[in-house]
């Protein structure tokens, strides 16, 4: 049974999600992720299937299905 770690929530639904993971300094977005997501507050979660392949793919010999390039702005920069 799910319970929201953040709100306390019950109540999900499953989405696919993307999210974008900083190794080394380098930048990596992983897209169609399954997630249960919060109802209330939209917060996300992998389950420890998902977690692995992620770390997996991320990590192994996986190559990327595309590139992109990516705009960087510093928010303690902005004036």
């Amino acid at each position: 049974m799910f319970k929201c770690h953040v709100c306390g929530s019950g109540e999900s639904h499953t989405e696919y999600v993307s999210e974008v993971f900083n190794i080394q300094g380098k930048f990596h977005l992983v897209e169609n992720i399954p997630a249960t997501v919060c109802s209330r507050c939209g917060e996300e979660v992998f389950s420890r299937e998902t977690t692995e392949r992620i770390r997996v793919m991320l990590y192994g010999e996986d190559k990327p299905v595309r590139s992109i390039s990516l705009d960087v702005f510093s928010y303690d920069e902005a004036v």
